[in-house]
């Protein structure tokens, strides 16, 4: 029995490689903050988040479309998608503390081990088919009603009743009945264990299982058990208390007629817990998007899902996003933008220092990467082709682990991502190749960027080499969206992007006076 609440035909694999550059995206996104977020403190649940986010870009148009859906209803319905995620938490800390069963070779040892815990697992299951009963008329989307019907269908009463029966039988509680052969030099063979009578028979051993178990509950006398219980008529003979040889002969008798079935319960048991695990994977992120849902509810701030595209549309539209990882770490609410860069391969953002700009970025890569992995998204509205790589270029502070200058180093990285360009990425630059003069910055970075532009990469560009800018919008190529950050007669930044050409200035005196010019007045 498979969940699928992730892909529609397959499990996910969180032992797959996370993205080359994954530890360049946690930190120039700063996606620590979100997984924080999205954990609430559950470790399990962060692995999850930041599994499932970072390797989001290989999912496809359907698989994305099919994700929404699913955590439509997950918001709908918070408290039972909770409830779920607990009960197969609870079924896997109650699965640690039989760990010590798995380190016996002993077939009784197995065997005991296994029954306690399909045991277990059956009580599980069965709260999970209560809640599928109570709640699956509640939820719409194609992978909850595909997986409450599946508990509905395949945890049947009767296969409550079966599976109950079965392990009851397999406690041998009157003995073990073993057959075998003579083989050579008198030595047994063909050793067959027997568990159940023939088939005719087994109406009326069900019926006499079950009522001897009623009345063991309700009047706990084994005697009665006894009674009620059907005895074959066999020949018997008994050990002698001191007889140790004659012991472990019938030991190892019992254990070689057991050891095929302790194994064959191990692997059933394996595989019951292989789908309490898969569950709670699928269920962690599901969990952790409600638990971030929750906290920008709070905060006031608007969610959207939003509409991917495909790659070959160059798609990117969107009204009022924002920096979700900022929105996190503030009191107040952040300031959203617009922009319509649909049909534009490049978008170049220019302006005022402390403006907005790198907050910008920052909020096109973390919407970009929620929308892949199925998320809703920190905007109004959010529209943008999929992507199979994202690429950050963010200027590095110069410290002793640099072997080379910045700029060496700048190239050095830039190099890195082309060596892993995919066929539909989308690159991030911040401030890039500025660790050089104006002139020989703005050529490197415009030779760089056309290159990128002629095989259709799409490029979101923080800059402040106005050269750079300034020659892009003196082209006119069409291809080209040019945002400004916002700055007011007094020298205010409302952290607004307006379309706009690039100015020559970035404003730097407007810091010095913000700051120094109190002291000289």
């Amino acid at each position: 029995m498979k969940a699928h609440l992730l892909h529609r035909d397959q499990d996910i694999d969180l032992q797959r490689p996370l993205p080359w550059n994954e530890e360049a995206l946690t930190k120039d996104l700063a996606l620590n903050t979100l997984f924080n977020t999205i954990a609430r403190g559950d470790k399990f649940v962060f692995e999850v988040a930041r599994n499932v986010i970072l390797s989001g870009l290989d999912n496809d148009l359907a698989t994305i479309r099919y994700r929404q859906n699913i955590l439509q209803d997950c918001l709908n319905h918070p408290a039972v998608v909770r409830e779920l995620y607990a009960v197969v938490v609870e079924a896997m800390e109650k699965e640690k503390k039989h760990y010590y069963f798995s380190l016996w070779r002993h077939p009784d040892w197995l065997l005991r081990g296994s029954i306690e815990l399909l045991e277990m697992f059956l009580g599980m299951v069965k709260k999970l088919r209560k809640i599928a009963d109570s709640h699956a008329d509640k939820f719409v989307s194609e992978g909850w009603t595909a997986f409450f019907a599946t508990l509905q269908r395949e945890l049947s009463d009767e296969y409550f009743f079966r599976v109950r029966y079965h392990l009851e039988q397999l406690k041998f509680r009157n003995g073990v009945l073993l057959s075998a052969g003579l083989g050579k030099g008198n030595k047994g063979t063909n050793y067959v264990l027997h568990i159940l009578r023939q088939p005719h028979h087994r109406r009326w051993e069900w019926l006499t299982w079950l009522v001897t178990e009623w009345l063991k509950q309700f009047f706990r006398w084994e005697w009665l058990a006894r009674r009620f219980g059907r005895r074959p008529s066999v020949f018997e003979f008994t050990l002698h208390p001191r007889d140790e040889s004659g012991a472990k002969a019938l030991a190892e008798l019992r254990d070689r007629g057991i050891s095929l079935v302790a194994i064959a319960l191990t692997q059933s048991k394996d595989h019951v817990r292989s789908f309490f695990d898969m569950l709670r994977t699928e269920l962690a992120f599901y969990v952790g998007c409600v638990n971030l849902h929750e906290q920008l509810a709070r905060k006031g701030e608007p969610t959207c899902f939003p509409l991917p595209a495909a790659a070959e549309e160059h798609r990117l539209l969107f009204r009022g996003i924002y920096d979700v990882c900022l929105a996190l770490s503030l009191d107040q609410r952040v300031v959203g933008n617009d922009a319509n860069a649909d049909k534009q391969d490049l978008v170049i953002v220019t302006g005022a220092n402390q403006g907005g700009k790198s907050t910008f970025l920052r909020s096109v890569g973390l919407a970009q990467l929620m929308m892949q992995c199925g998320m809703f998204v920190p905007a109004d509205s959010f529209c943008s082709s999929v992507c199979d790589g994202l690429f950050t270029h963010y200027k590095r502070e110069e410290d002793t682990s640099m072997k080379s200058g910045k700029l060496d180093e700048e190239l050095s990285r830039m190099s890195d991502i082309v060596d892993h360009i995919t066929s539909h990425p989308m690159i991030l630059f911040n401030e890039s190749f500025a660790a050089t003069n104006e002139r020989e910055g703005s050529e490197i970075a415009r030779q760089i960027v056309s290159a990128l532009l002629d095989n259709r990469v799409k490029i979101v560009c923080v800059t402040h080499l106005y050269e750079l800018a300034h020659g892009f919008y003196e082209r006119n190529q069409g291809n080209v969206l040019f945002l400004r950050a916002e700055r007011q007669a007094d020298g205010a930044r409302t952290f607004k992007l307006i379309e706009g050409k690039p100015l020559q200035t970035s404003f730097g005196e407007d810091l010095y006076n913000s700051i120094f010019g109190a002291l000289i007045g």
